[in-house]
């Protein structure tokens, strides 16, 4: 019974992300208090500044904002940090991808 319970918890668990000492990060809000019910659930940005063992980061804040100043978290609690430049250089790249697959099709009907 207890193999069969492994087997089924272990069947959709995924390897937690690896993280590198450049990445920034929001950390999961792990408190709750009262009001914090409309709160944002990630604060960041974060940059990792060591890796623990155990899938676990050392992270320092970045600005100025909600939560600590510098924090130990776990990988599960965190989540990769877009900022505004990125995702105008993500757009620009699905704008040139949807750009090509026009570009094919009119190479194809010629």
């Amino acid at each position: 019974m207890q193999k069969e319970n492994c087997r089924v918890y272990n069947k959709k668990r995924k390897e937690a992300r690896l993280y590198h000492e450049v990445d920034l990060v929001a950390i999961k809000r792990t408190q709750e208090a009262p009001g914090l019910k409309l709160a944002s659930k990630y604060l960041g940005p974060y940059k990792i500044t060591r890796a623990l063992r155990n899938n676990r980061y050392l992270v320092h804040k970045i600005g100025e904002h909600e939560g600590p100043q510098q924090t130990s978290t776990a990988a599960d609690f965190m989540k990769l940090w877009l900022d505004e430049d990125s995702d105008a250089e993500l757009d620009e790249g699905k704008k040139t991808e949807k750009e090509e697959k026009s570009i094919d099709c009119q190479n194809s009907e010629i």
